[in-house]
């Protein structure tokens, strides 16, 4: 394998001397204050004092913690804008995904994951959960490092700036009681515990975290569901279909959330990905956990609209990711919580700004328990939104969320580090030229 440059650390370095930044607006733990001086040293933030005489590396707009992309498929962004073609049923999308998962080694994924990342970062986001579960080569045969695929996701996140959790995804079965196919063999490790061993072999590095992932009740057996665990989070695709939930119920006579509450999976360290199609008991089963929801691919599937409110006051914690990448934009994922749910519920006001602010920041849904505020000891991710542009312009800054979009973005910081300056990405050139040249590759091949 020859991705990444030759002779580089597989991490960048980003302890450096002190850093002072100082921010014409940052939204603080207690709300939005002017004049606000950032103290950075070792990617941690060692002191925020507002009303601070203009210094430093000044940060004009509105500065806010960096956002965290809770669920990614980084290679799904090869089909964006392709899969629409006879008005693009669920069936369409799913055979040009694997018609993608086939043509992909761990050259052209580390290749197409940088510019992926890349714009990760230049929507605002500072941290992605990585649900990898694309492992081997064609026909379900190792790579001589087991790990290839993981290791070109890692490379590519490093060059890209942007933290990684690594989400190793068990994937054993084409569906309940049904053998992987021919594409489905290369995300399949045989049995949970091989799928263990081949994951105990990852070592974890500054910007670099892992944690597990169940890929469905569908794609692991129930009796092998308690064997996928992980020291930091683990998450799940949970009722994204109702389909699921039927062949669920007709399997094992329960449903999604039940099996793996009764299987020991359901504790607070378990992330629901979607959600989606729920029962009140299976809401109250959830709670002390967390749910993370994809609203632009939920949208762009035709999966439903989840019970994001009901969730919440059930004591389940809101995140957001942007899964299959129709979308990378962290402002459109975060404002869409309130504004699917008053479609639902026909009812403004579902939630806070506030509220939708700590979904969008919550990084410990993917292990980074120490980033996701501008506070004194936190990790010093930044994101720095213009407020006059032609969507923000005349807004007040708490309305931000629902008026900013990525390309309102002008600087990220991540972990101390500038990684976005006046809105271009300092470490890699043209990401939307890396993308380009990679996917037309891709579908060429």
């Amino acid at each position: 394998m020859t991705f990444g440059p030759r002779g580089r650390p597989p991490f960048p370095a980003y302890r450096s001397a002190p850093t002072v930044f100082w921010c014409e607006q940052a939204w603080l733990p207690d709300g939005i204050a002017s004049g606000v001086r950032i103290d950075v040293a070792d990617g941690r933030i060692t002191a925020v004092t507002a009303g601070a005489p203009r210094g430093g590396v000044v940060l004009d707009g509105l500065t806010l913690p960096g956002f965290a992309n809770g669920h990614s498929h980084a290679f799904h962004r090869a089909l964006r804008g392709r899969t629409h073609h006879e008005r693009g049923t669920f069936w369409t999308w799913r055979e040009r995904m694997y018609a993608l998962a086939s043509r992909l080694d761990p050259d052209a994924y580390y290749r197409l994951a940088r510019g992926v990342y890349a714009e990760m970062v230049l929507g605002g986001y500072t941290s992605v959960g990585e649900f990898h579960y694309l492992h081997h080569a064609p026909g379900g045969k190792p790579y001589a490092d087991p790990n290839a695929m993981g290791e070109a996701l890692r490379q590519a996140a490093a060059d890209a700036g942007i933290r990684l959790t690594l989400l190793d995804t068990c994937y054993l079965a084409g569906g309940i009681g049904v053998e992987p196919d021919e594409v489905q063999r290369r995300f399949s490790d045989g049995s949970a515990s091989a799928w263990a061993e081949r994951v105990a072999a990852l070592n974890e590095g500054e910007l670099f975290r892992v944690g597990a992932a169940i890929h469905s009740v569908r794609a692991v057996p129930a009796a092998e569901l308690s064997l996928v665990d992980s020291k930091r989070v683990l998450h799940v695709h949970l009722s994204e279909q109702r389909a699921e939930n039927e062949q669920c119920r007709a399997a094992y006579g329960r449903t999604p959330t039940e099996l793996l509450d009764d299987r020991g999976v359901l504790t607070e360290r378990l992330v629901a990905v979607h959600a989606t199609h729920l029962t009140m008991s299976d809401i109250e089963r959830l709670s002390g956990a967390r749910a993370c929801f994809c609203p632009t691919t939920e949208r762009d599937l035709g999966d439903g609209i989840g019970p994001a409110r009901a969730l919440r006051d059930a004591g389940v914690r809101l995140s957001i990711g942007s899964d299959s990448n129709a979308v990378v934009d962290a402002f459109e994922e975060t404002r869409a919580l309130e504004l699917d749910d008053r479609l639902a519920s026909e009812e403004r006001g579902r939630f806070s700004a506030g509220e939708l602010l700590e979904a969008g920041t919550d990084h410990a849904a993917i292990g980074w328990d120490e980033v996701g505020a501008l506070a004194e000891g936190a990790g010093a991710d930044l994101v720095t939104v213009a407020l006059d542009s032609v969507r923000t312009a005349g807004i007040e800054p708490s309305g931000v969320l629902f008026a900013a979009s990525a390309a309102d973005v002008r600087h990220v910081v991540v972990a101390g580090r500038e990684v976005v300056r006046d809105g271009a990405h300092q470490l890699i050139e043209r990401p939307e030229t890396v993308l380009a040249k990679e996917i037309e590759t891709l579908w060429q091949s």
